[in-house]
């Protein structure tokens, strides 16, 4: 006898559910081996995004702008001219210019950044962020987009059959199924269940009762019309001193027994399931499909987006945002100081500035349209 035989054996004394023991027999076989899980996984994990390489360039322009604005209040070009094609360069007061400039860009960036989100709850004279002021309609706009565009009814069926999933996870389980069914130990304890099974029902008297009664209701309406053999049943009863249910009852005390003769059918059907699996195939992969598009069609994908998104707070509305454009973010943050920078150079000379500006923009986007032909 096996360990779970013993296992089944102590259960069914301590009158346990014969499907929950069905269930621990099932549980301790149908394990799928470490490669089948591996060759089942489909889809891998999402990695996560790389910063953008100029991010990290971008983080030190900020302090170095201070730098120059505390260091220009001790030397800043005093005095010093110069002249480009005779045109005339003042250079004193360039430093504090660029400076302030390049720090009023970074820290317009950040209030902007900073006032998508902040205040969280609506304050009397700071008033609330746009995000989640405008947190009913955020979540309106991403499920609608989510539903429409990334996960429809459509484009879940089209994927499902593109990647032929159904059948080659209906040819997984058939394997397993073969592998399984052929263990003897399986066999032994399913043929034990199985005994043990049809034993607790007819040891129940009330099944024993409802069987017999729909028997005897079949039997009635089978010989309504058939005198000689009703006669000849109810002689045989009453030389046998009891009556029909009685006799039937009986009759199914004897049926443990019986399949404990038999139960050798199960060792057939075992060995025929993977055959018949195989040959309704086609069947089953239909009948598979139908009731996964029957469930797909159920789906409201927008609705379930807005509904979980509603549930949200701001401060983990926030977050999400934040964790999937937090580097773009402060890539937009940084890049205020470089272009606030910029502008210090055209308040300083408008003229030579906007000329030098237009010409380098001008062969960064020759330069660019000639590789990328």
């Amino acid at each position: 006898m096996s360990d779970l035989q013993k296992i089944n054996k102590d259960d069914s004394e301590k009158d346990v559910n014969p499907f929950a023991r069905l269930g621990s027999i099932l549980s301790a076989y149908l394990e799928f081996d470490e490669d089948e899980k591996k060759k089942s996984s489909a889809l891998k994990p999402a990695q996560k995004p790389k910063a953008p390489a100029i991010l990290r360039y971008l983080k030190p322009v900020p302090w170095l702008l201070i730098g120059i604005f505390i260091f220009s209040f001790f030397w800043d070009f005093p005095g010093y001219t110069s002249s480009l094609f005779g045109y005339p360069l003042f250079f004193e007061g360039l430093l504090r210019i660029i400076s302030v400039s390049g720090m009023i860009g970074f820290l317009t960036n950040w209030i902007a950044i900073t006032m998508l989100f902040r205040p969280l709850n609506k304050r009397p004279l700071l008033g609330q962020g746009l995000v989640p002021a405008h947190k009913e309609r955020i979540a309106y706009r991403l499920a609608t987009a989510v539903s429409d565009d990334l996960i429809n009814p459509e484009l879940i069926k089209k994927k499902i059959g593109e990647s032929k999933a159904i059948s080659r996870y209906r040819k997984m389980a058939i394997r397993h199924v073969e592998k399984v069914t052929s263990k003897k130990e399986f066999r032994e304890d399913l043929k034990a269940w199985l005994i043990d099974y049809i034993k607790i029902m007819i040891e129940n008297p009330d099944f024993r009762k409802k069987v017999s009664s729909h028997l005897l209701d079949e039997l009635d309406d089978a010989l309504q019309d058939k005198i000689l053999e009703r006669a000849a049943l109810k002689t045989y009863t009453y030389f046998r001193g009891q009556s029909l249910q009685e006799f039937i009852e009986e009759l199914l005390e004897k049926v443990p027994v019986s399949a404990e003769k038999n139960i050798g059918f199960v060792e057939d059907y075992l060995d025929e399931l993977p055959k018949t699996i195989h040959s309704n195939s086609e069947k089953i992969d239909e009948l598979i499909t139908l009731a996964l598009f029957k469930l797909i069609n159920q789906l409201n994908v927008q609705h379930l987006v807005e509904e979980n998104l509603r549930k949200y707070d701001e401060q983990k509305l926030e977050s999400m945002i934040r964790n999937a454009t937090n580097e773009q973010l402060k890539t937009i943050q940084y890049l205020g100081a470089v272009l606030g920078t910029i502008g210090g150079f055209v308040i300083w000379e408008p003229l030579l500035s906007l000329f030098l500006l237009a010409s380098m923009f001008g062969i960064i986007y020759l330069l660019d349209q000639w590789l990328y032909q």
